[in-house]
């Protein structure tokens, strides 16, 4: 078999390792540390994706001093009582012939008091972009305890068995502060001229040399952030990577996007462009005569990664989420199978979504997640009872039901009434940039294909028809409606907007079926404050729609705010000229147009309009459950039908009922 992506899977020699290919899952928080400790979540998560292919792995970065802790689920700094748990992970991961690295961080000015409780160290005492507090500048004692800080973190990784350490320079973090000139206003050796700029990197990482030996990758995490004035430029990144490649001081570099001066490009949303940080890692690579470079940031796909290697923008490319939602992603591409890798679709739900919220990470689509080490790792037991099992619903928690009984032997039946799989799923996938919500149904049609299962759509049933079937099992997955009542949150008592019954009044879901055809001017009730309002809204305004937005929350995606898409989210919107008004709700539609009560003064104002559009909380769909209920077949429900909820719940549920029935 010819190999699709021959340059991803040429072998690339690093410091004294030799990588079986050029995939590596790059660094990030998992948050998953007990009592700051590596634990059996941890163990489960990286052994995954070693067992999966990865060439290199770099786990997630070890606070190097108590004021550089900044989550809940972050390591303990300082303490020789991480070694065992970091020997198990990289035992585990060098038995599949992983190259493992251990990133070591500090944040600086940019910490959270409320995890560290210590002030945040800077060069020179500039506010936090974290939160609102300000930083101490650092004395050079507390200069000198930091740089120990950093080689004593190497050396515990060093004695857990690690192939090498990353330093944190990305982000305006620590080192890179030191380098910046607008955060390194310091008149000592650590400060002023480039080369005392540099200093606090290169001491770091010479000590560290002197400690462990030649025998030991040291690279570099950078990020480029062209949308801050502040943030290093890319010339000014080059010139520090020349510098730092000139003395031999790091074995590769990693570069990707964004800063703590606009988050949005940290972990970038589907809004973004693909390879977003490849042509970034291009202009590093083209001033290093020793270091390897990598390039990271919305580099989903094995096809992404192998343009990137051919092209000689990289050496090697860091694919994070794209191995989280499969974490067999090399070993599939290796192996010819690039159509069954479950691909990321960029939500950040659950991955920085759950980090961000101080919780240890999980995927939307792969919920095993940070769960490998219950679950046994994303892959199934055979049953020992095959069943006959019959899924209601296409939807994604039937989806992913169907799709893990077919993998533990059952026989399975997916009927789904519409004509397309998907349920309101595929409608998301209808909104703007949002086809890799497509590309995912298109993945499950393709599985459950492969694993026998009989599909049939446009196949309703009622309860006599499910009770004839003669299955084992129901796996009730039949999701959730519109209300079609204009409840909203902020106005409990009205249980029905007044001008409901119009005929101008339509369902999200109504308007991304084409099922319903708003005019030219539409007014947009947000009370989810989700991408069903906001991805509705850029459908309609990219249509050329006239669209206003109305919502109790105090800003236009306020519960996108965890993914970090809410901002480019709004500038999205507004370019297309969309307005909205926030802390507002509806308090009648007319026909013509709707009554708008501002919430903060109870003013209420007329707005002139042809069409409302409902984005609103839906209600559980279970009529046939209940025709169901007293005839003694083993009914299981999942998804909507249980409680109208986001993909998230649904796909879990799914996997969920999948292991059990």
């Amino acid at each position: 078999m010819t190999q699709p992506f021959p340059n991803l899977f040429t072998p690339l020699t690093l410091r004294h390792k030799t990588l079986k290919n050029r995939i590596v899952f790059g660094a990030h928080t998992t948050n998953m540390a007990e009592d700051g400790l590596p634990v059996g979540r941890h163990l489960g998560y990286y052994a995954e994706r070693a067992l999966g292919g990865a060439g290199m792995i770099v786990v997630e970065p070890v606070p190097v001093h108590a004021t550089a802790v900044l989550t809940r689920g972050n390591f303990r700094p300082s303490d020789d009582a991480v070694i065992p748990g970091f020997r198990a992970i990289t035992d585990a991961c060098h038995a599949h012939g992983t190259v493992m690295i251990h990133q070591l961080y500090h944040v600086g000015q940019h910490g959270d008091f409320d995890n560290s409780y210590m002030p945040n160290f800077s060069p020179s005492g500039l506010p936090s972009y974290h939160d609102y507090d300000g930083s101490h500048a650092m004395t050079e004692a507390e200069i000198e305890d930091v740089i120990d800080g950093f080689v004593q973190a190497a050396r515990r990784a060093f004695e857990a068995d690690f192939d090498g350490i990353e330093l944190f320079a990305a982000y305006h973090a620590l080192i890179d502060q030191f380098w910046l000139p607008w955060s390194n206003r310091r008149d000592d050796k650590w400060g002023g001229t480039f080369e005392n700029r540099m200093r606090f990197s290169t001491e770091i990482i010479r000590r560290i040399r002197s400690t462990v030996g030649e025998d030991f990758i040291i690279g570099m995490a950078v990020s480029v952030d062209p949308t801050s004035e502040a943030a290093l430029s890319i010339e000014s990144m080059q010139e520090i990577i020349a510098y730092h490649d000139e003395n031999h001081l790091i074995d590769y570099v990693t570069c990707g996007t964004g800063s703590y001066f606009d988050t949005s490009c940290l972990i970038p949303s589907f809004l973004f462009p693909d390879k977003l940080g490849a042509p970034f890692a291009e202009a590093l690579r083209s001033v290093v005569k020793h270091a390897l470079v990598q390039a990271e940031s919305h580099i989903r796909t094995p096809e992404n990664a192998d343009y990137v290697v051919a092209s000689g923008q990289a050496d090697m490319v860091s694919i994070v989420r794209g191995q989280i939602a499969d974490p067999h992603l090399a070993n599939k591409a290796k192996d010819g199978r690039d159509d069954d890798i479950r691909g990321c679709i960029s939500c950040n739900h659950m991955c920085w979504g759950r980090r961000s919220r101080d919780y240890w990470i999980s995927c939307l689509v792969n919920p095993s997640a940070g769960r490998e080490f219950e679950w046994g790792g994303d892959r199934f037991t055979a049953t020992e009872t095959p069943k006959k099992v019959l899924v209601v619903g296409g939807g994604p928690a039937g989806l992913e039901a169907a799709r893990v009984a077919a993998e533990r032997g059952h026989t399975v039946t997916l009927v789904e009434a519409a004509s397309d799989l998907g349920g309101q799923f595929r409608l998301a996938g209808l909104q703007p940039r949002r086809s890799q919500i497509s590309e995912l149904i298109e993945w499950y049609e393709r599985q459950l294909i492969k694993l026998g299962v009989d599909i049939r759509l446009n196949a309703p049933l009622d309860g006599d028809e499910v009770k004839s079937f003669g299955a084992d099992a129901v796996v009730m997955a039949t999701g959730s409606l519109p209300a079609a009542s204009g409840f909203q949150r902020a106005l409990p008592l009205m249980e029905t907007l007044p001008g409901i019954d119009q005929p101008n009044v339509f369902s999200v879901e109504d308007v991304m079926a084409r099922t319903g055809r708003p005019g030219k001017r539409v007014l947009v009730l947000d009370d989810t404050g989700n991408w069903r309002a906001a991805g509705t809204a850029m459908h309609l305004a990219e249509k050329d729609h006239q669209v206003t937005i109305i919502t109790a929350a105090p800003m236009v995606g306020f519960d996108l705010t965890r993914t970090s898409a809410d901002g480019p989210l709004r500038e999205r919107l507004k370019k297309l000229g969309c307005h909205w008004f926030c802390e507002s709700a509806v308090t009648e539609w007319h026909g013509d147009g709707a009554t708008v009560r501002d919430l903060l003064t109870g003013i209420e104002r007329r707005m002139d309009a042809d069409a409302l559009v409902l984005a609103t909380t839906n209600v559980a769909e279970t009529w046939l459950a209940g025709e169901l209920a007293e005839s003694g077949l083993e009914i299981h429900s999942v998804g909507d039908c249980v409680a109208p909820r986001s993909a998230v719940m649904a796909i879990y549920e799914g996997r969920v009922m999948g292991m059990k029935v």
